[in-house]
């Protein structure tokens, strides 16, 4: 008889043990409270309310809640590329990724304990300069200017503020 209770498993990423408060249910209560956000923000709602129609929003959804599960808790639900979207978006640049990282930052705090918080902004700080990258170079422009963009340097991350469109 095994007197000792099975051990937990732990997953490390990058080194570091991830949270337990992260699971599924935390990945899908901030990926819908940040398109909450994004559809009604006046500079990102327009674009993705003009490249996502009203019926398609519960598929992005779910689509979304698969990216960042497989991101922060490697499962492997999601199989898609989701950089070729953003490419086809005219005039997509610096302030619109400011802005998502600003809203996500703002919804991430909501919702999340700090240090899942903080693994999310890791994430999102990375997606957002490489898919800034990506778009530079799919447009033939050089990308030695572009510096990744730091959570210190977004705008304010209270709802209210973030409404006006700091």
């Amino acid at each position: 008889m095994n007197e000792h209770p099975a051990a937990k498993n732990t997953m490390i990423i990058n080194g570091v043990p991830l949270p337990e408060a992260l699971d599924e249910q935390m990945v899908r209560d901030v990926v819908h409270g940040f398109y909450s956000e994004i559809q009604s923000d006046n500079l990102l709602g327009p674009i993705f309310n003009g490249a996502i129609k009203p019926e398609e929003w519960p598929r992005h959804l779910t689509k979304m809640c698969n990216f960042w599960s497989a991101t922060l808790l490697r499962t492997s639900r999601y199989n898609g590329r989701p950089l070729p979207p953003h490419l086809a978006i005219p005039g997509l640049g610096e302030e619109h990724f400011r802005r998502w990282l600003t809203l996500f930052r703002a919804t991430v705090k909501k919702t999340c304990p700090p240090e899942v918080a903080a693994l999310f902004m890791q994430r999102a700080l990375r997606i957002a300069h490489s898919f800034r990258l990506a778009v530079a170079f799919n447009r033939g422009e050089s990308t030695l200017g572009i510096e990744p963009i730091l959570e210190t340097s977004l705008g304010p991350s209270l709802r209210g503020e973030v409404a006006r469109g700091s």
